[in-house]
């Protein structure tokens, strides 16, 4: 079987990215964005494909994975209060943007940062994580950035350990009573991969994988 990485996210694919997004993140912005059918609502609606990268199944063109990435000129899932009280309403707007502004104080706007990898639960050790992050760190050195930022929750030791393959290193690490009050986690780690400059002659392109 094999996959391709493309650069984007289709508008085909949107609910289908939407639900990956929510099984990689759920268990952490539930407790925000729930329940989960208005989640997945506020997902699609918010979700700025042009930020992200997906693989897709050559055959069937199925989605099989995403990853995002967020810099000072959007995100790949952010929305603001408009598009929260356009799903949950006035009064549960109020208290969700409060709660996610909890996660947006802590964001660097001048880096490019990983906003979400999520690979389909039976597609998972076939590689497509790894080349979806290398997919965004080349985006991130065509765009000029010297390096790649992400976080991961303390006991996420797969993500982790994924990411430090790819030359991700933890650089510091985050505790917040409030996280885990609200998004059920306590510590995260910042990690960063250095990225060499980008060379004019290299053209982005699609890539395919076969298993």
């Amino acid at each position: 079987m094999s996959y391709h990485i493309r650069r984007g996210v289709p508008e085909h694919h949107r609910k289908a990215a939407a639900q990956l997004y929510w099984q990689a993140f759920g268990g952490k912005l539930g407790r925000v964005l729930g329940p989960e059918p208005q989640a997945l609502a506020f997902i699609a609606r918010v979700m700025d494909g042009t930020h992200g990268y997906c693989a897709v199944e050559d055959d069937s063109g199925t989605l099989l994975a995403v990853a995002g990435f967020r810099t000072a000129q959007g995100a790949f899932v952010g929305g603001d209060h408009r598009d929260l009280r356009a799903i949950y309403g006035l009064g549960g707007a109020v208290w969700r943007w409060a709660c996610l502004w909890v996660l947006a104080r802590d964001q660097e706007h001048r880096a490019m940062v990983v906003d979400g990898l999520s690979v389909r639960a039976d597609q998972r050790s076939r590689g497509i994580g790894a080349a979806l992050i290398t997919a965004v760190c080349t985006e991130a050195r065509r765009r000029g950035y010297v390096q790649l930022r992400l976080d991961v929750v303390k006991e996420n030791m797969r993500a982790r350990a994924l990411y430090e393959r790819l030359g991700f290193r933890v650089i510091r690490a985050r505790e917040s009573r409030l996280t885990e009050l609200l998004f059920a986690y306590r510590t995260a780690f910042v990690m960063v991969c250095p990225l060499r400059p980008w060379d004019a002659s290299e053209a982005p392109r699609g890539s395919s994988r076969s298993s």
